[in-house]
This record gives structure tokens, sequence and C-alpha cells, in this order.
């Protein structure tokens, strides 16, 4: 494992926010970013990369919750809670299946280990998928508009005393960035697995906090030309990026995947957990 640290004095920050999260005015658009990731749906390598996930034993202990979304329907998330009262919340989202049970027991496993409160948010609203001509079509139907408007209700849900952090996987990777990007200076952490990262600097240049990006050296997709340009990027934002690099594939990090690589998972997670535990 190398890792390479990007570390910049702030020049200042201006979000595109108000203090009061309910009030929030999105000045960025992840309509790009997003779209780009979900058009490699229509790649079969990438379809064949990623066959059914296999079945996992339920440990978490959580429960679904509902809360108003604005323009639509209730959003949905699953929520696991310390022991102990938190104002803290990790937001996770989930990889082109859908909210299923191996991300259920990501939750309760991240809770239990931080002691906060972890709210795996459902960007397919109920959807799950079987097979990867699914999880294609789930993917690519994602509205970008509505997913933000459930990160902002998610993020209401969890009452105005509380903070964030955002980590994902695969599609979600890249919505744990654009979820940084949206709660503005409620964020505290930002980490992402494999996923498509933000290319308007901009846009980057109004986040609040840092990022951790966990990089499959051998990912035909997120590859070693995007992590760069996304480190580019970063640097031109004035923005702190620390990117972790694994010879290991694509969903390298999913034990109910084909690809797990047992090792990078463990070296990854000791990573994201020090990083969070310090947010």
């Amino acid at each position: 494992m190398r890792s390479f640290l990007f570390v910049l004095t702030l020049l200042g920050f201006s979000a595109c926010t108000s203090p009061d999260l309910p009030e929030l005015v999105m000045c960025h658009d992840p309509s790009t970013a997003i779209a780009e990731f979900a058009s490699f749906a229509s790649d079969k390598d990438f379809r064949d990369a990623h066959p059914a996930p296999q079945a996992v034993n339920v440990v978490h202990a959580g429960k679904m919750v509902e809360f108003p979304v604005e323009g639509g329907a209730n959003g949905k998330a699953f929520l696991i809670k310390p022991h102990g009262k938190s104002n803290k919340y990790l937001l996770l989202f989930h990889e082109w299946w859908g909210l299923n049970d191996y991300v259920k027991n990501e939750a309760a496993m991240w809770s239990h280990e931080l002691g906060i409160n972890v709210l795996a948010v459902d960007l397919y609203d109920g959807q799950v998928a079987a097979t990867p001509e699914e999880a294609g079509k789930f993917m690519q139907a994602n509205d970008p508009a509505r997913s933000i408007a459930i990160i902002r209700g998610a993020a209401a849900f969890a009452g105005p005393e509380a903070d964030f952090r955002t980590m994902g996987w695969c599609f979600g990777g890249g919505w744990s960035l654009q979820a940084a990007l949206a709660l503005g200076d409620k964020t505290k952490g930002c980490v992402m697995f494999y996923g498509m990262p933000e290319k308007d600097v901009a846009k980057l240049k109004t986040l609040a906090s840092d990022v951790v990006f966990i990089h499959a050296t051998q990912d035909q997709w997120i590859n070693d030309e995007v992590v760069a340009g996304f480190e580019k990027n970063m640097v031109s934002a004035g923005k702190k990026l620390n990117v972790y690099f694994y010879n290991a594939d694509h969903a390298f990090a999913n034990p109910s995947g084909p690809r797990y690589n047992e090792k990078a998972a463990i070296e990854a997670r000791t990573v994201v957990s020090t990083y969070l535990r310090g947010k």
C-alpha cells in the first residue's frame, strides 16, 4: 500500500449554504459526475465484473426509517444508533445494487466501532437489484436532484445539532462526495471507495472537509487517470486529499462479491477507521 497526502493551507471557505441546513441552497449540480459513472452500466465488461452478490449473514439490529423529502415521496434510510447519545452521524451510500443486507451490516459495524449514529441512505427508493442488469437500470434511472433532496431530508431527520461524515462504495463512492458538498459546513469528513470524483474545481472549492479516497489500482473504470485528475483538481481547489492505493480490483472491499481482497479490505478499513475516529 502506498499513500499520498496532499496538504494545502486553506485560503478560506466560501460555502454556498446558509448556517441553517433546512434552508440550504444548492450551488452545484452533481449530474455530470453521477451520469459519467452511470454510463458504465452500458459497458458489458463492467456488468460482467459485477455478478449478483452472494447472500450475507444478517448481523444488523437497526431499523428502517422514513423522513420527508422536498418535492416528492418520503425518503428511506437504515438507522443504527449507538448505546450512548451522540449528535455525530455517518451517512453511508450503497453500491449500484441498492440498500441491501451487506450495506446494513456495514452500518451496524461502523456504528459499533465508532460509537456514533449511522444512516445508510436509500437512493433507490426501496429498489434492490438481484442482477447486474437490474442494478444498471436502477443506477441509470437515478435522479441526482431526487438524491440530493433525499440527502437533505436525511440530514434534517438527524436534527439541527447533527454533524456528518459521509462514506460510500462504487456508485455510492461518488455520492459520498456529492453529499459532502451538499451538506456544506455540517460535513466533518468524507470517504470514497473507488467512486467517481467531482471534476468541477469551483464545486470542490465549496468542500468544508478533507477527503479520503480508497483507490484500487486494477480498476478499469475509476482508474489511475481518473484519480490523478482528482488529485490535480483538489490541489487547484485548495483542499486536502489523502489517496490510498491498493493492488486490488474495483469492489475489492465487498466480501459478498467475487473481487473481494481480504488483505486490502482490512488495510483500507483500518485507514478509514482511524480517519473517522478523528472526526
